[in-house]
C-alpha cells in the first residue's frame, strides 16, 4: 500500500517523554501540509504524537527526516524513548492504554537513559593501503612476497596462494586489532556501545554509542584524537547527537494500528 491509501484518522507516535504537562512543539510532524506535534498523556508519562491518516509511510529521505526531527527537537528539552518510524495507533485511547500498560517498561528505560544521547560512527578503511602496511611490517608475508618478486618466472602457484591466504588473515587479524583499539579509545567518554552489521567491503566499523551529555565534548574530542591517529588508513563517519535508538528494547503490550 503507497501513502495515497488510507483510512480515516490516528495517531502517528514519535517518542515518549517523561512529563506532566500538555506540550506542543509546533506544526512540523511528518506528512503533506502542517500537522502539530503535541504530548497524549497518562500520569507523568507523555507520547508525542502528530494527527495522521491511518497509512503505511514510506521510508522516503523526507519521511525519515520529518521523524527525526521531531525526535530531534524534544530531546532537546526531554531524555525521549525513540518509537520506531511508521507507528500509528488509531486513536489517543489506545495510546493512553500503551501508557499504561507499558508504564513501568518506560519509566525504567527513561531513568536509565536520563540525559544520555546517541552517536553513529562508521570506519572504512583503504585496503590497498592497509595491505601495503602489512606487507612492510609483517616478517613472514615481507619474505614471501620478496621471494616471489625476485623468482617470477620459477614462483609456484602454491606460493602465490599461499602469500594470499597470509595477506587475508592478516587483514582480518589487523580490522579486528583497529576496532578493538577504536572501543579502547572511545570508553572512557561513553556509557555503553553497540555494534551492528558492517555495510560493504571497506567498512570495518559500524557502531554506535551511548554519550552523557556532560562528556559530549570528551567524546568528540576522542574521536578526533582516534581519526587523527588511523588518518592515512582509515575515514570516519560520525553522527549524532540522536535519540538513544540502539539503545532502547520494549516490548509493547498494544498492537499497532494497521490499514
Amino acid at each position: 500500500m503507497n501513502e495515497e491509501a488510507n483510512v480515516g484518522d490516528g495517531k502517528y507516535v514519535y517518542c515518549v517523554i517523561k512529563s506532566a504537562e500538555e506540550r506542543d512543539f509546533g506544526q512540523i510532524g511528518i506528512g503533506e501540509g502542517t500537522h502539530s506535534v503535541y504530548t497524549i498523556h497518562h500520569g507523568d508519562l507523555a507520547a508525542v504524537v502528530s494527527d495522521s491518516p491511518i497509512r503505511i509511510y514510506d521510508p522516503t529521505r523526507e519521511n525519515v527526516l520529518a521523524h527525526e526531527f521531531v525526535n530531534e527537537t524534544v530531546m532537546r528539552e526531554f531524555t525521549v524513548i525513540p518509537m520506531s518510524f511508521g507507528t500509528l495507533f488509531r486513536t489517543k485511547e489506545d495510546i493512553v492504554e500503551l501508557l499504561k500498560s507499558t508504564y513501568q517498561a518506560f519509566d525504567d528505560v527513561l531513568v536509565k537513559m536520563k540525559d544520555k544521547i546517541e552517536f553513529g560512527l562508521k570506519v572504512l578503511w583503504d585496503r590497498e593501503k592497509v595491505v601495503s602496511e602489512i606487507e612492510k611490517t609483517d616478517q613472514e608475508i615481507c619474505q614471501l612476497s620478496d621471494e616471489i618478486n625476485r623468482n617470477t618466472q620459477s614462483s609456484t602457484y602454491f606460493a602465490r596462494m599461499q602469500l594470499g591466504r597470509l595477506v587475508e588473515a592478516a587483514l582480518e587479524e589487523t580490522g579486528n586489532r583497529y576496532v578493538r583499539e577504536i572501543h579502547e579509545g572511545l570508553k572512557p567518554a561513553s556509557v555503553a556501545s553497540r555494534s551492528n552489521k558492517p555495510i560493504g567491503d571497506r567498512m570495518i566499523l559500524n557502531a554506535a554509542f551511548l554519550v552523557d551529555r556532560e562528556l559530549e565534548k570528551n567524546f568528540d574530542e576522542a574521536v578526533k584524537e582516534i581519526a587523527q591517529k588511523y588518518d592515512q588508513l582509515l575515514s570516519f563517519r560520525y553522527t549524532g547527537p540522536w535519540p538513544p535508538y540502539n539503545f532502547v528494547n520494549i516490548k509493547l503490550k498494544l498492537e499497532k494500528a494497521t490499514p
